[in-house]
């Protein structure tokens, strides 16, 4: 573990990178504590500048609502979505991926053609369909994103196994007679652990990014404030109230950056090999 702690901070930008995440996280968590009105109220008149009054340094949006609050209230909405639909396509792409590449043959084939047949698609748009057909809710986009992103987690997992299914160990596995299952979740699966880490940290940033695509073209859950939500909101006033966007925007942007600045800094430091390589 230090040993990780001191690879890691070797790569300032992955140190700043965590540090702003931390801070987004923070005030994720704290945002009922520090806005505990709700941040869809009107509080003031609208389009209210910022620092044009104590108590509002983002100011107003179209309709008088506190567009600081919407933002950290929206840093609860936008993380959560990220998360949890990194975690759905987590769960559909590894065990394909793993399946896939400790069988190979015709099952890998057939498994890989699906994966292919996925990519084909254009991940936006199928996510535009499955929200339009199942309604824009919280669950219906979690898990469009989640279906949309799976396949590189699935080819990853799939390059994986095919070089470790031939170590020593998982051929000492087959030979006590160990199950096929027990042999990919015990065996195999565990030496994926870093770079099936890697890559979720890099799609948490992707999947903000959808979910605030989605909310701009109005896909987004209307009950819940999110950053995507609050750029569609102020898109029409750019020229006279350019901060009802610009904030929430630059918010999307410092997240997505800070999550591909750990993700590389993982990267590094679960790969000591690549680490001493870039010294």
């Amino acid at each position: 573990m230090i040993a990780f702690l001191k690879r890691f901070s070797r790569n300032p930008a992955a140190v700043v990178g965590l540090v702003i995440l931390v801070l987004v996280v923070a005030f994720a968590i704290l945002a009922p504590l520090l806005y505990p009105n709700s941040p869809w109220k009107p509080v003031q008149r609208p389009f209210l500048a910022p620092f044009a009054q104590a108590g509002f340094p983002m100011g107003t949006d179209t309709l008088g609502r506190d567009v600081a609050a919407g933002l950290v209230h929206g840093a609860r909405v936008s993380l959560q979505i990220g998360v949890v639909s990194t975690i759905v396509a987590l769960l559909i792409g590894v065990p394909l991926g793993a399946i896939a590449g400790y069988s190979g043959g015709w099952v890998d084939d057939l498994l890989m053609r699906f994966t292919e047949f996925f990519q084909t698609i254009p991940s936006f748009a199928l996510a535009i369909v499955m929200v339009a057909i199942l309604q824009p809710q919280l669950g219906s986009i979690i898990l469009a994103i989640g279906v949309v992103s799976w396949p590189p987690v699935a080819r990853l997992v799939r390059g994986e196994v095919l070089s470790l299914r031939s170590r020593e160990y998982v051929q000492a596995a087959i030979t006590i007679g160990q199950s096929t299952p027990r042999i990919i979740f015990s065996q195999i699966l565990p030496n994926t652990i870093a770079p099936i880490i890697v890559i979720g940290s890099l799609m948490v940033g992707t999947a903000i990014l959808l979910e605030s695509s989605l909310s701009f073209l109005g896909l987004g859950d209307p009950n819940l404030m999110s950053w995507g939500y609050m750029v569609g909101a102020g898109r029409t006033r750019l020229l006279d109230s350019w901060w009802i966007s610009f904030f929430p925007g630059i918010a999307i942007f410092l997240t997505v950056l800070a999550l591909n600045l750990a993700g590389e800094g993982l990267n590094d430091a679960l790969n000591p090999r690549l680490s001493r390589g870039r010294k």
